[in-house]
């Protein structure tokens, strides 16, 4: 999805991570997702660099469908959709 799409995006879940380093915001997604119906959207807000390349590899690795990431001033917002 485009950065434009994405901000649009109405997500059911969001989970403020920021301030966390590797793993809390990886394993504060793990856990929120579940709260989630099947179709839903989560969006993941982190502070952590790194954090960009673990939750598109964890979503893959579960079945989630990764749509993308958005820039803001000091934090990403890394969007998940559950697929299952």
């Amino acid at each position: 999805m485009k950065d434009e799409e994405l901000k649009n995006l109405k997500a059911d879940k969001v989970v403020d991570a920021r301030g966390t380093s590797c793993p809390g915001p990886l394993l504060a997604a793990k856990r929120s997702i579940a709260e989630i119906p099947v179709g839903g959207t989560m969006v993941v807000l982190s502070s952590d660099p790194g954090t960009n390349r673990d939750i598109p590899l964890w979503a893959k690795k579960m079945g989630y469908e990764y749509l993308g990431t958005v820039e803001e001033p000091g934090y990403w917002r890394i969007f998940v959709k559950k697929t299952k």
